[in-house]
């Protein structure tokens, strides 16, 4: 099922776009269709937030881990604290961040723009990839006034799929979360709710299911 797909005429929309990250990030459009994994350039991305609503919750930090058909460079990883003198509130119980972390953080900007330079010529990849979606949107349209569309492959999609194999049943409660799907596959639970962690999390988990899925499979097919 395609969730997002990013618009054919991307490279004119750059032309309608102010120098700055935005049209550098359009100017280098995701790959073709037709591209099959083994040469597919992806970003794993995770974002942690205060809450699931990207229209009132804040966005706290963003993780990211590039991949390169079959492998992880570790070495383009990156991960931001978005810098915030408003206090975190209860949702510091699930991912950790503390009020002095994000007074410690970088502009909202400065970690788009960041995100925006690894993610171009890639495809985006995260797990339940409509949260990344919306937030990264929103935080685009809060900095400059507007956004770009991205390419996502989701691997909670991919696992829908994979359990279903053309049965009509729905998978069982649970089991397309993060750490229920990693577990199916053998892979290790790393302690959950820190951005980067989770991105590469995702990553890892996405070339478990391209590898059942078949290493020919096109993005086309992926999203």
């Amino acid at each position: 099922m395609a969730l997002f797909r990013r618009k054919p005429t991307l490279e004119g929309l750059a032309d309608s776009l102010p120098d700055g990250p935005l049209r550098a990030f359009a100017q280098r459009p995701a790959p073709p269709p037709s591209t099959t994994a083994d040469q597919l350039r992806l970003l794993a991305v995770d974002v942690e937030t205060t809450g699931l609503d990207a229209t009132t919750d804040r966005l706290l930090s963003i993780g990211f881990v590039p991949v390169d058909g079959s492998t992880i460079p570790l070495g383009g990883a990156g991960h931001h604290v978005v810098r915030s003198t408003a206090e975190v509130g209860q949702s510091a119980t699930v991912h950790g961040i503390t009020d002095d972390a994000l007074a410690a953080g970088v502009e909202l900007e400065e970690a788009l723009t960041r995100l925006l330079e690894a993610l171009a010529g890639r495809v985006l990849l995260a797990h339940h990839a409509v949260i990344e979606n919306d937030f990264l949107t929103r935080a685009m349209r809060q900095v400059w006034g507007q956004s770009v569309p991205l390419t996502c492959v989701d691997t909670m999609q991919l696992q829908h799929r994979l359990l279903s194999q053309g049965f009509d049943d729905e998978p069982p409660p649970g089991s397309l979360r993060l750490w229920s799907a990693r577990q199916q596959y053998g892979l290790p639970r790393y302690q959950a709710h820190e951005a980067l962690t989770d991105a590469l999390a995702c990553a890892e988990l996405y070339l478990a299911q391209v590898s059942e899925l078949g290493w020919q499979t096109s993005l086309k097919k992926l999203t």
